[in-house]
């Protein structure tokens, strides 16, 4: 069994490592083998990493805060990206944007299983300028 600090560290490693860098070969090292659970959805790491970086290529990610407990992380996180691909049908718009999200990570023997990432989509669509500013 993992320690809280090890599981934070998993967490941490994973965003680094596969969603700033790129570095798919280290995916691994930090989950599960085959399909993790994605906000109640099986799917690869690779197919997660893919969701974003195909309209985000140069996204990164900033860890803003982590807590956990038993056996799960909750990170909050800040993204910083280009919309260079197609996203949610739009096509890219070639403007910066930056958004906010949680990641809620359960880890099993040292490695993520499953996966709740909730990002503010709103403001992004806002600043991508699919969605009009009401105030």
């Amino acid at each position: 069994m993992t320690t809280l600090e090890e599981n934070k560290a998993i967490v941490c490693g994973y965003m680094e490592e596969v969603f700033n860098n790129g570095t798919l070969s280290t995916i691994p090292s930090f989950f599960v083998e085959g399909h993790v659970t994605f906000n109640g959805m099986r799917l690869t790491v690779s197919q997660v990493y893919g969701y974003w970086h195909q309209a985000f290529p140069d996204a990164l990610i900033a860890i803003e805060d982590q807590i956990a407990e038993r056996d799960m992380v909750v990170t909050r996180v800040t993204f910083h990206g280009t919309h260079e691909g197609r996203y949610k049908g739009i096509e890219p718009t070639h403007r910066g944007a930056t958004w906010t999200g949680i990641a809620i990570d359960r880890i099993v023997e040292g490695k993520v299983v499953e996966m709740w990432h909730e990002a503010d989509e709103l403001g992004l669509l806002r600043q991508l300028g699919a969605v009009p500013r009401l105030i």
